[in-house]
């Protein structure tokens, strides 16, 4: 798999996303089930940090990492 790097720009409205819902939306995931177990088997790291909160809420600055999948999350 070649090493992705994109973005998710947060609507002017919301103050957040969570993490499921970033990785069903960015199609990394293909359900709402599959992004729990990519979450709960500790693929997932946001900032750096693993990440096991499948609701962490994700702000403008943070950056979630999945294997060779980066996305920064903008306003």
């Amino acid at each position: 798999m070649a090493k992705e790097k994109d973005t998710f720009k947060l609507r002017e409205s919301d103050e957040f996303i969570e993490l499921l819902k970033l990785l069903k939306l960015k199609q990394i995931a293909q359900t709402g089930g599959h992004a729990k177990m990519i979450v709960e088997d500790g693929l997932v790291y946001v900032n750096d940090e693993q990440e096991f909160r499948k609701r962490k809420k994700l702000r403008p600055g943070d950056v979630v990492k999945l294997e060779e999948i980066t996305i920064s999350i903008i306003r």
